[in-house]
């Protein structure tokens, strides 16, 4: 591929098999699991290649039920639940080698007019005034380290942090459990409006669950907790292109029980809200790993 972003297109064009089902590659990465929002770019890509194309996803629920392999391929089986006059709704179940890794459900609805009113997107500077997420990370440790430098020839979005990174915690006095990133595809992603919808997706489950840890670690270095998303909300506004400068504001209204909530909204650089996120995640102290069919745990997202 000539760049990571083309490598994202490909990533999300699955292989059709039968009516109904889809097969999705899934790359050997050094992970121990497939990142999630690879599975559920890839199951939305299936749910809207079985819709009519003047109906745009409008919100997505999904869960992740077991961790994925790398480098074994992922079937995409969908129910057509419903085909309304305005909406439609798919179920999708992700199989992986007999067994059942992910659900999604989505529903889409024709754009009709109606009552028009959003929050303002918060004072941030413009990305532009923000270094890259390697940059930053090779300009404290002096290097980027070889397992980030091959994640970041791979990374297909540009990820700049509002805020400067956390590297100890006595940088966390008086932290809230709030991140914000400007994210764009790093290269064109093409004139599909669903692969733009996928590839956000994708994207909406790199940085979310950092809102969670903000007040308790660094966000780079060691670790204290394995990470594994459980579940995964979104709903979609305003159209939008991927490939474009977009804000993610990210906050945790609680975390206890082992487990941390986290929401999102998305802006465009006008101020337009044109996402909405919401995601639980697994947060367990990496010497307490009992559950072997539970989420893996999350040791190294694209990005991070």
């Amino acid at each position: 591929m000539g760049n990571p972003a083309e490598g994202l297109v490909a990533l999300l064009d699955l292989e059709p098999i039968e009516q109904n089902i889809f097969r999705g590659r899934s790359p050997q990465e050094s992970l121990q699991r497939v990142f999630g929002g690879q599975v559920a770019g890839q199951a939305l890509v299936a749910a809207g290649r079985t819709t009519e194309g003047d109906r745009p996803v409008h919100s997505l629920h999904a869960y992740f039920l077991r961790p994925g392999r790398p480098g074994v391929p992922i079937v995409y089986q969908v129910e057509r639940v419903r085909d309304g006059r305005s909406f439609t709704t798919r179920r999708v179940v992700a199989v992986q080698q007999g067994r059942t890794i992910f659900h999604l459900t989505a529903s889409f609805h024709r754009p009709e007019p109606g009552i028009e009113q959003q929050l303002p997107m918060p004072e941030v500077p413009a990305p532009e005034e923000l270094p890259r997420l390697t940059d930053e990370i090779r300009r404290h440790l002096g290097h980027l380290p070889e397992a980030l430098e091959r994640m970041a020839r791979r990374q297909p979005f540009d990820i700049r942090y509002v805020e400067r990174l956390r590297w100890s915690t006595g940088d966390l006095t008086g932290a809230e459990p709030r991140s914000a990133v400007w994210m764009r595809a790093d290269g064109p992603l093409g004139d599909d409006p669903l692969t733009h919808t996928c590839a956000l997706a994708y994207a909406s489950d790199m940085t979310l669950l950092d809102a969670v840890r903000v007040p308790i670690e660094p966000l780079w270095g060691s670790r204290g907790f394995d990470m594994a998303s459980l579940d995964h909300a979104m709903w979609f506004h305003r159209p939008f292109r991927t490939d474009e400068w977009f804000l993610y504001q990210q906050e945790s209204p609680i975390a206890t029980g082992g487990r941390g909530l986290a929401r999102g909204q998305i802006f465009d650089r006008e101020g337009r809200l044109l996402v909405s996120v919401m995601q639980e995640g697994l947060f367990r102290p990496k010497e307490d790993r009992k559950d072997p069919d539970s989420p893996a745990p999350d040791t190294g997202r694209p990005g991070r």
